[in-house]
Parts: C-alpha cells; sequence; structure tokens
C-alpha cells in the first residue's frame, strides 16, 4: 500500500464541470475522486496535468 500524498490540493473553489474537467482546477472527475488516496508522486502528476489542461484551455480561449 502507498502512502497518501501531502500535496495541497489545486481546488480553487470555482467547481464547474465541462464534461468530465473543473473549469476551476483543471483536474478530470476521475483525479477529484483519486486525490485523497492518491500518493505523493501521483498527487504531483495531477496538479501538472492540470494545469496542463487549464493552460491549453486558456490558449484556445485567447485563440494562440
Amino acid at each position: 500500500m502507498t502512502a497518501r500524498g501531502s500535496q495541497a490540493s489545486p481546488c480553487v473553489r470555482r467547481c464547474c464541470l465541462d464534461g468530465d474537467q473543473c473549469l476551476g482546477c483543471g483536474r478530470m472527475m476521475s483525479e477529484i475522486l483519486e486525490w485523497a488516496n492518491a500518493s505523493d508522486a501521483r498527487q504531483c502528476e495531477i496538479i501538472a496535468a492540470a494545469g496542463e489542461r487549464l493552460q491549453q484551455r486558456e490558449q484556445r480561449r485567447a485563440g494562440l
């Protein structure tokens, strides 16, 4: 069994789903549900992936 992670949640309390993606933090619903039991390494992966999704979304909005 892997120890639970200690990363701060990326939740910014602006929860609104577009499909399975939260528009506030960028996490997918599966990642949100996984968060509490995820290892530290997995939490870091989730944070990185969510950040990339938010950046891509912003670039699409800006027409880049």
